[in-house]
């Protein structure tokens, strides 16, 4: 097959296709409306298709607009702006007899090089011969970048190239004095760093042609829907593998930042105080009786306080201890905040979420009393224990949040417990990661509870954020 570059004309016209990929960003949690749209095609008039990497910064700088999603954005734009199309020319120059053995040597080698055009051509020499899913000859369900690389194994040429480099390099660092081989020491660590960093580039370029060249064959909506992954906004917290815990908690400082921005914000604008009628009244007699200019009662600020009540079972722990780590750093804007644990025992762990630290679930397990005879949830047993030993926490300033599913194992769901926490606070949320239409079904118990507080579904990063910005107390 011919391979035609970007620039070339197509039969599609360039603002169907963009009309398309803009549509297929919003598919992907990334928003991009009409006015993002109306830019993005000024800026494919100004750059024009001829230079690829130019026209992705442009496209870029008009349609990305937070943090998290640039990884998005490229996968898709490399779906609807395809360097080229079908085989690449590397794979149709490839010989006949060129088998696994050979690729592999080939790979060490760009390794070893450093060389990424040469580490961008062995990917797609390996797509093409090793990712074919189907019939032989035939790949009529596409190409997988997972077979390609299981066959492959780029994670144990490690070894390989850098005894490649080793030689080309000479030797360098021997007999040249104790200073030398700790600093030879120091180098080797470099080079094994970076030729595993190329090792990580290199299956992204696999994954990306894998995608490319299917998207060819099942259509550019199809894998884009399967293959492109959402933005870390949009990750739900019950699904989420370990990798992309790993990437939540890297937002949480950010995150934290933008939060603590707009609450600030929220707070001014509610420390301007309530409307004093008498001297608003008084004011009022130069104007013929009618309050033109309203006089407002001295302002008495004062931060809320947070109490969080937080479900550390199964996989629901991801998700709360997300939450801890986003609430302790956004500390600053409340005058105290109080964090509980539980599984079916109720333990406060503020001090060890202070300390922080990536594995705080793991911490909780071991350091604190979350559990009693069994491992199960159960909500009404640790309601009752919040009820008989920490009420204290809880004042007419304090904000509750609770976190979790509400999946009781069928036990007693204890809500007289509930209902005194929330006389007794402020105000009390529940805030639960499963989908509202999962609620209630299995041994769900969500909507008992929420006929005694507010429950949210809150499923990801972009619905957690717009609670806090919108509902939480300042």
């Amino acid at each position: 097959m011919s391979t035609t570059r970007v620039g070339e004309p197509e039969a599609q016209d360039v603002a169907g296709r963009l009309v398309e990929f803009v549509t297929a960003l919003r598919s992907k949690g990334i928003p991009a409306g009409t006015s993002e749209t109306v830019d993005a095609a000024a800026v494919v008039e100004v750059l024009g298709m001829s230079d690829r990497p130019q026209l992705r910064e442009g496209l870029a700088s008009a349609l990305v607009r937070r943090g998290g999603q640039r990884d998005v954005f490229d996968m898709t734009f490399d779906l609807f702006f395809p360097a080229g199309v079908g085989a690449p020319q590397a794979a149709r120059e490839t010989d006949e007899d060129f088998d696994l053995d050979d690729l592999r040597d080939l790979l060490a080698m760009a390794l070893a090089e450093n060389d990424l055009r040469a580490l961008e051509q062995v990917a797609e020499i390996a797509v093409d011969l090793l990712g074919g899913v189907g019939t032989e000859g035939t790949p009529t369900g596409g190409w997988s970048a997972y077979q390609t690389l299981e066959r492959l194994r780029p994670q144990t040429l490690l070894v390989q190239a850098l005894g490649q480099r080793g030689e080309g390099g000479g030797g360098q660092g021997q007999g040249q004095g104790g200073s030398q081989g700790q600093g030879g020491g120091f180098t080797d660590r470099l080079e094994r760093d970076e030729v595993r960093t190329n090792i990580d580039r290199f299956r992204a370029m696999v994954a990306s042609e894998a995608r490319r060249r299917t998207a060819e064959l099942r259509g550019r909506e199809v894998v884009t829907r399967h293959a492109v992954r959402t933005g870390s906004d949009r990750i739900d917290f019950l699904s989420a593998n370990q990798q992309q815990l790993e990437e939540l908690s890297r937002i949480v400082r950010p995150l934290s930042r933008k939060l603590a921005t707009r609450l600030a914000a929220r707070r001014r604008k509610a420390n301007r105080g309530r409307i004093d009628i008498r001297r608003t009244l008084r004011r009022s007699m130069s104007t013929g009786g009618v309050p033109i200019r309203p006089v407002y009662a001295k302002p008495h600020p004062s931060r809320p306080e947070l109490v969080l009540l937080c479900d550390v079972s199964g996989s629901v722990s991801g998700f709360s201890s997300f939450t801890m780590h986003l609430v302790q750093a956004l500390s600053g804007q409340f005058s105290k905040v109080r964090v509980f644990a539980f599984v079916n025992a109720m333990a406060e762990v503020t001090d060890l979420v202070k300390d922080g630290g990536d594995d705080l679930a793991s911490r909780i397990a071991r350091e604190a009393r979350i559990t009693k005879w069994h491992t199960s949830s159960d909500y009404g047993e640790a309601f009752a224990d919040f009820h008989a030993d920490h009420m204290t926490a809880i004042g007419p300033r304090t904000a509750v949040l609770v976190l979790g599913d509400a999946r009781n194992n069928n036990q007693d769901p204890n809500l007289g417990a509930l209902h005194a926490i929330n006389q007794r606070a402020r105000r009390t949320f529940w805030l639960n990661p499963e989908h509202s239409m999962r609620w209630g079904l299995g041994d769900s118990i969500a909507p008992t509870y929420a006929d005694v507080v507010e429950m949210h579904e809150c499923c990801n990063v972009d619905q957690l954020t717009k609670f806090i910005t919108r509902l939480l107390p300042v």
